[in-house]
């Protein structure tokens, strides 16, 4: 860990906000390029380029942002599942989770879970349906062996799963009723916080209400607090209680949800925005096309990310980064024009 990681780690732990299960600052993950005959590293991939946010206990984060902007990344460095981070700090309760011991981080486990994207190749073919989601159950000794498999029945009654489905294997069931098989399994820890990522984005629209549905009533009977990735912005609007727009590694403009709804104040977020369907067919638009292509994240232009995009592009912003500016109470963004 860098002098200045461990810096902003302690002072963080020092003004912990209990209010705040996840405080996440400058988080940073880099992935290397290696090339050569010698193989060695040439670049780096910035995946995660500074973000900073804070969740508070029992609400709904919508993380959202083109395909490649990495959201998904972001959500499995703040679980330590894309091994150590490159810069910042995650603070879990108030504890860096990458500060503690391998032994510590396998009981945090239980308290933090996700939900994969695909809900088929995320669970094995060679399972049934009880032992995948009672697998972590056993082996973290949530409950009693006596009470083991009523403790499964009651989880999987919770998400819409019947007991005679225990001994079914996934290719027996639909996408709906895999993705409700990868709640439970989640669930099954009693965790506090779950990264949902892009729980229903391989599901038809009706099946997508009854997921959504599901993570918030489970929400409201757990108190549970969600990391929420997605690019259907309708289905964020729904869920969240705040929102997060990401572009190209960075976190462009953060803060409650109808603030950023009603008020997106980054060129992004506006064009973002501009681009989800209106039901009524005869409504005007005013739809901000974006020109060019999203740069890569390998070699990311100088200056403000998006100014090769942007339509208020000036000269500070091909040169100069901006920084994360508070503009309302809770409403941050970073762009040179506010």
């Amino acid at each position: 860990m860098s002098d200045n990681t461990q810096a902003n780690s302690t002072a963080a732990r020092s003004s912990y906000d209990p209010r705040y299960i996840l405080e996440v600052e400058n988080l940073k993950k880099y992935f290397p390029i290696k090339g050569g005959m010698m193989n060695r590293v040439t670049g780096h991939v910035k995946a995660v380029d500074g973000v900073t946010f804070r969740l508070k206990r029992g609400t709904t984060m919508g993380l959202v942002g083109e395909s490649g902007c990495g959201k998904t990344t972001t959500g499995r460095t703040i679980l330590r599942l894309n091994g150590g981070k490159t810069d910042g700090s995650v603070l879990f309760n108030g504890q860096e989770v990458y500060d503690i011991s391998p032994k510590e981080m396998r009981s945090m486990r239980t308290k933090m879970q996700i939900i994969f994207q695909d809900p088929f190749s995320s669970l094995s073919p060679r399972l049934p349906v009880g032992e995948i989601i009672g697998e972590a159950v056993r082996e973290h000794q949530v409950v009693p062996k006596a009470e083991y498999n009523d403790y499964l029945d009651q989880v999987m009654d919770e998400c819409g799963l019947q007991p005679f489905h225990k001994t079914r294997y996934p290719h027996e069931f639909s996408g709906g009723q895999r993705q409700r098989i990868c709640i439970a399994r989640a669930l099954a820890l009693n965790p506090e916080f779950v990264v949902c990522d892009e729980p229903v984005s391989a599901l038809d629209v009706s099946i997508q209400a009854q997921i959504i549905n599901l993570l918030k009533k489970l929400q409201e009977q757990r108190s549970l607090s969600y990391l929420f990735i997605s690019h259907d912005l309708s289905v964020v609007e729904h869920i969240s209680d705040s929102v997060g727009v990401m572009y190209l590694g960075n976190l462009v403009e953060y803060g409650d949800k109808k603030e950023i709804f009603q008020n997106p104040l980054h060129p992004y977020t506006q064009a973002l925005f501009s681009a989800i369907p209106q039901p009524d067919p005869n409504a005007v638009r005013n739809r901000i096309v974006l020109e060019g292509s999203i740069p890569s994240p390998a070699n990311p232009p100088a200056g403000c990310k998006f100014h090769t995009r942007c339509r208020y592009c000036t000269e500070q912003c091909k040169t100069q980064a901006p920084v994360q500016k508070e503009i309302e109470p809770g409403h941050y963004v970073v762009c040179h024009r506010y």
